[in-house]
């Protein structure tokens, strides 16, 4: 605790540099080749049925990936490892341009130059456990300064551009969803945040639960991860923002 104070008073306080780059200590998309008989074993270990296998090659969807590493700990030929790069998937191909865009400009670009004002988000929790939750507010507290690149939560969908849904879809939270996006104006985009909302296989299929976003509304960016850094969220919206601009010509 005291190294912690001692580092804050002589360091003070520095607002990070946002990118998709990780660090050794976070879990990233699956690297590394195996055999079908191994492969099978990582299968197994997956809770989210992310991990999928024909022959010697797998795919996972990161949609519903929790990056909780078991797959990786399944592997005992030590054939599998994580990666440390962060990753955001897209609804459609021409997506990527912009989330490569996004993830190099980042640190020197405002969001208001490429949208020439602000990026207003509405956030809806859907059914949350609150981890990505938790991680958005610390988007806007200095150290990550979201509010830097002119993105700004708002109240109500009516006066929001993007819709950042958080949490597996419940039964009961579905017309709200469903409500939130009908509100909105156009030109408006969806973000699934977590893979609650991008995956909905986090809780099973259950009596209560719907289950992903996309299954209840139309979803433009899915942001990875249980939960998603801040700095993937961060690089998403300003992904948003460009995709915004070319809807708005």
């Amino acid at each position: 605790m005291f190294k912690v104070l001692e580092r804050i008073f002589k360091d003070k306080l520095a607002t990070e540099k946002i990118s998709l780059s990780g660090s050794e200590r976070y879990r990233g998309p699956i690297e590394g080749t195996a055999k079908s008989d191994v492969l099978g074993h990582c299968a197994k270990a997956c809770p989210v049925a992310a991990f999928s296998v024909n022959g010697d090659e797998y795919a996972i969807d990161y949609k519903k990936c929790l990056f909780c590493g078991r797959c990786v700990e399944a592997c005992a030929q030590k054939a599998l490892a994580d990666g440390t790069e962060a990753g955001l998937q897209h609804k459609h191909e021409d997506a990527m341009p912009y989330l490569i865009e996004a993830g190099q400009e980042v640190v020197a670009d405002v969001l208001k130059e490429k949208l020439g004002r602000s990026l207003h988000v509405r956030h809806l929790d859907a059914g949350s456990c609150n981890a990505c939750d938790f991680e958005m507010g610390a988007t806007g507290n200095p150290y990550y300064d979201l509010s830097r690149y002119g993105v700004h939560f708002v109240a109500s969908p009516r006066h929001a551009d993007l819709l950042m849904v958080t949490g597996v879809v419940t039964r009961n939270l579905e017309q709200a969803l469903k409500m939130s996006y009908e509100a909105m104006p156009e030109p408006r985009l969806v973000l699934a945040c977590g893979a609650c909302a991008a995956g909905g296989e986090t809780y099973g299929d259950t009596y209560a639960i719907v289950g992903a976003a996309d299954q209840v509304v139309p979803v433009d960016l899915y942001v990875p991860g249980c939960p998603p850094r801040p700095s993937a969220m961060i690089v998403a919206l300003l992904a948003a923002a460009d995709m915004l601009k070319d809807k708005m010509k």
